[in-house]
């Protein structure tokens, strides 16, 4: 383990930045539609230019793995977040804000699939990959605080000069600590069972994982990204508060997906019942923000929100066993990964568009209908369980 504890290491930095670059988003957003004198439907158009180069990264990291080795890969990811960056913290015409994300979202994309494919690799494997999506979660903290007190002196677009300027060494430290082999031989593996995807996409319990997994990440990333819009429009919450707020929600995220499982395992409980637990937890959450007589206790409520969302998104990769031959587990991850993207593109932009259309108070009833949507996919992707 002496030998990857660089890399490892490396890689937890890196997934703090990307958690960065997410959390900053939601923060941006206000200021980005009035600088641009768009509504919320239109610059909602960004969250599926994202997705499309973040599909497109998903689709291409193995073969450049297998082509070019883990660290020219994680260079390629890391150089086109820093170009992307660089194209947004110079304020482009809003044509060329909107096509940019499609590389933000390749470079994120290719980061994430390159990053966790080396460590799938590696010796205890499951408590490495847990630990790389926690400080995803840690990044997404410190986001939202960095965007709130950047814009108290500076414009949007300076935020996006800072991320170019953090991940720029990135790149040099990725140079100089990652392997070019480790991890090509796990991606040749990937694509000798790329002829599984057709079997996989017929699988009835894989299409329902697919969907509680589009529902799941739709609802954690409307919260996201609209949750600051609406505290200060609904609740009257000043910037400098609502900002804090929303890191209050990943850093509930973060919590969850390191204290809910040890605690569910001392309970004796299973993954099938933990999970109810959450969903449930995710639902009440939802209901109390939406009925939340003031701001701090809509703010509350948030960090609850993502304190039950944490641990979901390992669960249902954790139950992926149970649902499908061990042939075709690799295979369904992927495409659970894959149509989680399009989730967290479609239903934060139908979320904007109502919100547009009728208020931002329509976050909450809309976060629960699709917290309503997850527990009843559960229920029929546990009645499909071996």
């Amino acid at each position: 383990m002496s030998v990857v504890r660089g890399p490892v290491l490396l890689s937890y930095v890196a997934f703090v930045l990307v958690g960065v670059s997410a959390g900053v988003a939601g923060v941006l957003l206000p200021t980005q539609i009035a600088d641009y004198g768009v509504d919320m439907a239109t610059i909602g158009i960004t969250f599926f230019t994202f997705s499309a180069g973040y599909l497109l990264a998903g689709s291409t990291s193995g073969a450049l793995v297998q082509r070019y080795g883990t660290r020219l890969a994680l260079l390629a990811g890391a150089g086109s977040f820093v170009l992307s960056a660089l194209v947004l913290g110079v304020r482009p015409s809003f044509l060329v804000f909107v096509a940019v994300q499609v590389v933000a979202g390749y470079g994120t994309g290719l980061l994430e699939a390159v990053l966790n494919a080396y460590l799938a690799g590696l010796p205890s494997a499951t408590t490495l990959l847990n630990r790389l999506h926690a400080f995803f979660g840690v990044g997404a903290l410190v986001g939202p605080l960095l965007a709130t007190w950047m814009l108290t002196f500076a414009p949007w677009n300076a935020v996006w000069l800072v991320l170019a300027a953090l991940f720029a060494p990135l790149m040099v430290a990725f140079g100089l600590t990652y392997p070019k082999e480790a991890a090509a031989r796990a991606s040749q593996g990937e694509g000798a069972r790329s002829g599984l995807l057709g079997t996989a996409l017929r699988s009835p319990a894989v299409v329902l994982a697919c969907a509680f997994l589009a529902v799941y990440v739709g609802l954690e990333t409307a919260v996201g990204n609209w949750g600051f819009t609406f505290l200060v429009d609904e609740h009257a919450q000043a910037a400098e508060v609502a900002g804090p707020m929303v890191s209050g929600y990943w850093l509930g995220l973060t919590a969850g997906r390191f204290l809910i499982s040890p605690v569910a395992a001392r309970l004796g409980w299973t993954t099938a019942a933990m999970a109810y637990a959450c969903l449930a937890g995710i639902a009440a959450s939802v209901a109390l923000i939406w009925a939340a007589p003031a701001g701090l206790v809509a703010g509350a409520g948030l960090a609850l929100l993502g304190f039950f969302l944490g641990p979901v998104f390992p669960t249902a990769m954790a139950v992926v066993p149970n649902l499908t031959e061990a042939r075709l587990v690799p295979t369904a991850i992927g495409v659970m990964n894959g149509v989680s993207v399009v989730g967290g593109a479609v239903f934060p932009w139908l979320a904007g568009a109502v919100a547009e259309g009728v208020g931002v108070w329509t976050l909450m009833p809309f976060s629960l209908t699709l917290a309503l949507a997850q527990l009843s996919i559960w229920r029929l992707l546990m009645a499909r369980t071996r």
